[in-house]
């Protein structure tokens, strides 16, 4: 259904999740891997100008894997938390099925959650199995993964999916997709009224404008929750630490901007400390909570567990630059032997400083 609306932005029409319509090329999946590569390359910047004892084909599996898993951890966690069918219980090979109806259309269904679990356990055994400093391994990581995550959600915005809820203010967005509202309800028709929308004949559903969540998420998750990361970086208190920040850093902004977000419409909230009657879509009351919210939460504890944990943990000093590399020895591919000869210098050194 068509809606002229003379407030609301309306969703650009060029804009479809194929890259090329017609062919099984989407822009979420090019988004994901821009976003793979960003981390990647900020990442490696790191391990350089740190002369960090990692080489190239130690970063490039710990990244294989890590992805591996994470996408693995992405996809099972959003079958089991916000699917509420049982048709991956009763068809389980289509969990990675990317086809439906005959058609190609990718892994429909990823969990930002499922994905952040499965790249820890993924990322810290590779990091176990190769002796290296989990502590430091995830504190790199995370100094380039929020900027990269911004086009995660940038995908989600082209695909016109993970709208906000109506609103009637300047920053509402008319997404074609959206779900339509029934004019039989007043709070319905009150916003047609203010939105100045015209409904064509006598059509008795109506598409509202919507938070533009997506881009809320892009923004406050991803380029700001980067800046914040990338700015303390080289002034971490101790290992861990922005590790910690990224976990209470995401975790909070997703709370609040959940409250902008519609919960799926299958899972509403999952806890209602006062129980409520209006729709998802109209608004979000303080105190009933989203699935997202009550994950993000649980990260913000976790961050807050952590950080007094790695604070108190020995070998905690952190170290900006890795020195009395031995010679010979480069980041593009230093060898087991030469690994552990810059240890054993490291833990002279730290003895020394004591």
């Amino acid at each position: 259904m068509e809606n002229l609306n003379s407030l609301a932005v309306q969703f650009p029409s060029w804009l479809t999740p194929e890259i090329i319509p017609g062919l099984p090329f989407r822009w979420y999946g090019l988004m994901y891997i821009i976003a793979f590569g960003i981390a990647y390359l900020l990442y490696r910047r790191q391990v350089h100008e740190r002369h960090f004892p990692m080489s190239e084909d130690d970063l490039s599996g710990m990244f294989f894997w890590g992805i591996l898993v994470l996408l693995m951890g992405a996809r099972v966690f959003s079958t089991i938390i916000y699917e509420t069918s049982d048709i991956y219980r009763r068809q389980p090979w289509l969990v990675f099925w990317p086809f439906q109806n005959g058609r190609f259309t990718g892994l429909q269904g990823m969990s930002f959650h499922g994905g952040l679990i499965g790249c820890i356990l993924g990322v810290f055994v590779y990091a176990a199995i190769k002796r290296f400093n989990q502590r430091e391994i995830f504190d790199m990581l995370v100094a380039g993964v929020p900027l990269g995550y911004t086009f995660g959600r940038l995908g989600n915005f082209i695909n016109g999916e993970l709208y906000g809820r109506v609103t009637t203010g300047p920053l509402g967005m008319v997404f074609p997709h959206a779900q339509l509202l029934s004019t039989q309800e007043a709070w319905v028709r009150e916003a047609v009224e203010k939105t100045g929308i015209v409904i064509p004949g006598a059509a008795s559903m109506v598409n509202l404008p919507r938070y533009p969540s997506q881009l809320f998420e892009a923004l406050f998750e991803g380029v700001v929750l980067w800046l914040i990361i990338w700015l303390w970086r080289n002034r971490k208190p101790f290992k861990g630490f922005l590790s910690c920040l990224y976990l209470g850093g995401y975790g909070l902004f997703r709370f609040f901007i959940e409250y902008f977000r519609e919960p799926d419409s299958d899972l509403g909230y999952r806890i209602q400390l006062i129980p409520t009657t209006l729709s998802p879509a109209q608004a979000h009351p303080l105190l009933c909570f989203s699935t997202g919210q009550i994950l993000s939460f649980g990260m913000v504890l976790a961050a807050v567990v952590m950080y007094f944990i790695f604070r108190k943990l020995p070998d905690n000093e952190p170290v900006r630059i890795y020195p009395d590399v031995p010679s010979g020895f480069t980041p593009e591919g230093p060898t087991a032997q030469e690994r552990e000869e810059a240890r054993k210098s490291r833990r002279k050194l730290r003895k020394k400083l004591r």
